[in-house]
């Protein structure tokens, strides 16, 4: 797990690229919990999402749950290998198995650091 990444408490990762957009993906928590990732459902490029608001949903060989934004702005980019290779979400979740980026404004004050939020998955 990386340090210049955030995280939300719903378990989605940021990271800022140096270009200003935000890479958001799944924690190797959630894709943990999941168990094998099967299918991944997201937004299309130019919908905006909302932060802490539903934007996709992904499904395991477990169950199907919602993805939720960890921050407000427009999708400039889907990644086209998670969908069409999902296991990515598990193997790579931090490299190869983000989800998409998106243009932004501020992120949100909630974003939790590294240390926080594996304290906060500890708990």
């Amino acid at each position: 797990m990386s340090a210049e990444l955030l995280f939300s408490k719903d378990h989605e990762w940021v990271r800022v690229e140096s270009d200003g957009l935000a890479v958001i993906g799944v924690t190797d928590y959630a894709a943990e919990q999941l168990g094998d990732v099967v299918y991944v459902d997201l937004p299309a490029v130019d919908d905006e999402i909302t932060a802490g608001t539903e934007m996709g949903e992904i499904e395991s060989t477990k169950s199907v749950s919602d993805l939720f934004s960890p921050l407000s702005g427009t999708v400039v980019e889907i990644n086209d290998a998670v969908v069409d290779t999902p296991e990515l979400v598990n193997s790579s979740p931090f490299e190869e198995g983000w989800l998409l980026k998106a243009r932004f404004d501020a992120l949100p004050d909630d974003l939790l650091s590294a240390e926080d939020y594996k304290a906060f998955t500890e708990s």
